[in-house]
Formats: structure tokens, C-alpha cells, sequence
């Protein structure tokens, strides 16, 4: 190995700390609960019933994402630009609000126009 090549590569491990690896994936987690979220509110041009699920597994998804960056902030130590991935964290802990905010949108709205089609009576 010459040197060049442990300078770059203690250069990655400077610069990807398991911290930041970490708030990256659970800002991973909140921008996939954020687009199933807007997928679910979307009108799609299946049964109406095919919401719901989307909008369960954005719920979900965001809680789960809210849940692991407050855990993630609650055990890292250190300020801003140190590698502990706070920042990260938060953007996460946003996304995943938002996520689970837009599920609960579309699940809400998926019960309430579930509960007006119960309503129509079919013809025998």
C-alpha cells in the first residue's frame, strides 16, 4: 500500500462517520414515508380501497423514522460538524413527520370516502 491510498482512505472514514452513515439512512427512511405518503393522496385510478394501505405504510414508515432520529439525537454526543450526524438526524426526524403527517392525511380521507360509498344501497 502506498501512501496515497491510506490518506484516502482515512480520509473516508473522517469524512463517514458510523453517526452520519446512520442519520443518512434514517433520512432515507423519511424520504421513502414521504413519497409512499404523497402516493397515497394522489389519486390513483385503481379502487378507492387501494389507498388505505399506502397511506398504513407511510404512517408507519414516518412513526418508525420519527422514533430511530430521536433515539439517534438522544445518543450522540458532540455539536454540529463533529461526525455525530445530528444534523442529519433532525432533517430525518422532518421527513418523517411529514411522512407520517400525509399518511394520516390520505388515511383519514381514505375512511371518510370509504364511509360515503357504505352508504349506496345496490340494486338487486
Amino acid at each position: 500500500m502506498n501512501i496515497q491510498s491510506l490518506l484516502q482512505a482515512s480520509l473516508f472514514v473522517q469524512v463517514f462517520t458510523i453517526w452520519r452513515l446512520a442519520s443518512i439512512i434514517l433520512g432515507m427512511v423519511g424520504f421513502i414515508s414521504l413519497v409512499i405518503g404523497r402516493q397515497a393522496l394522489a389519486r390513483s385510478t385503481g379502487p378507492i380501497g387501494s389507498r388505505r394501505p399506502k397511506a398504513m405504510a407511510a404512517l408507519l414508515v414516518g412513526l418508525t423514522g420519527v422514533a430511530l432520529s430521536v433515539l439517534h439525537l438522544a445518543l450522540s454526543t458532540g455539536g454540529f460538524g463533529t461526525g455525530s450526524g445530528k444534523l442529519g438526524a433532525i432533517v430525518a426526524l422532518v421527513l418523517g413527520l411529514a411522512g407520517a403527517v400525509l399518511g394520516m392525511i390520505a388515511l383519514v380521507r381514505s375512511r371518510r370516502i370509504a364511509g360515503n360509498n357504505s352508504d349506496i344501497i345496490p340494486l338487486k
